[in-house]
């Protein structure tokens, strides 16, 4: 009987301690599926669609800043809706007017049409990049007057002086800005078409004299050497040159009483 009591007594234990590591098993399945969610969720919210805005705007902006800056400024100087009659139609493009420079003596226009604004503008600037034009500045001003012509426009330009200003407006101050000309008196004679004057404009700006300025040397600008100056001599030393009387020739009457005395 006692042996039968503790066949039932283990039996008893071994149903009661069953569960128990299978609710451990469980417990320890449960923490590993908590951390594995955990882990995926975290990967979840790096590769979520607001962490991939952030990283982006990040990456942005240090390719901007990288990125190296272009050394020309640009403007707009005309912008207008074209159309094209086709046989299908009219057919809509942009045409831009652009003009570019460093503001350091480097200017272009460029013209161009293009589906899109963008498109026209892009294509005027890389068609101005090939057309630039050295403008000759001294003293912030155009070294000469300047009288062009081109086609309709006729411009006009005077040298000015320091703090005058741009005295111009439309697209020949653009473009004189753009240049770097700081004082400059202009008039437009001729149409008010801004592609005209724009194009007369480079074209007086081309046509100018190139005047080079001499920058002088630096040993030009040191003093020379200071020369200890003669003192005049004192009365008593200086010396009186009395030109001695030439000897005078024995004239043809004394010679011939001479020889007369000699024979004798």
């Amino acid at each position: 009987m006692a042996e039968e009591k503790k066949v039932a007594e283990t039996k008893d234990k071994a149903l009661v301690e069953k569960p128990k590591a299978d609710v451990a098993v469980k417990k320890d399945a449960a923490v590993a599926k908590a951390g594995e969610k955990a882990v995926v969720a975290k990967d979840a919210v790096g590769k979520s669609v607001y962490g991939e805005k952030k990283f982006a705007k990040k990456r942005r902006k240090n390719f901007e800043r990288d990125k190296p800056q272009d050394e020309f400024e640009q403007k707009i100087v005309d912008l207008a809706r074209v159309t094209r009659v086709m046989a299908g139609g009219k057919r809509m493009r942009f045409r831009a007017c652009v003009a570019i420079g460093n503001k350091k003596g480097k200017v272009g226009v460029g013209l161009a049409k293009g589906a899109d604004v963008t498109i026209a503008v892009t294509k005027a600037v890389a068609q101005a990049k090939k057309e630039l034009v050295d403008v000759s500045i001294v003293n912030e001003t155009i070294p000469h007057e300047v009288y062009q012509k081109t086609g309709a426009a006729k411009i006009l330009f005077k040298p000015a002086r320091k703090g005058k200003g741009v005295i111009a407006g439309g697209a020949v101050r653009i473009i004189l800005e753009l240049a770097g000309v700081n004082n400059i008196t202009s008039k437009i004679l001729g149409t008010n078409n801004k592609v005209s004057i724009a194009k007369c404009t480079i074209e007086a700006l081309a046509g100018m004299k190139k005047v080079e300025v001499k920058e002088k040397k630096k040993a030009d600008y040191k003093e020379a050497p200071k020369v200890a100056a003669k003192k005049p001599l004192a009365k008593k030393e200086v010396k009186k040159t009395e030109k001695k009387p030439a000897p005078k020739k024995p004239t043809a009457k004394k010679t011939a009483s001479k020889k007369a005395s000699e024979k004798k």
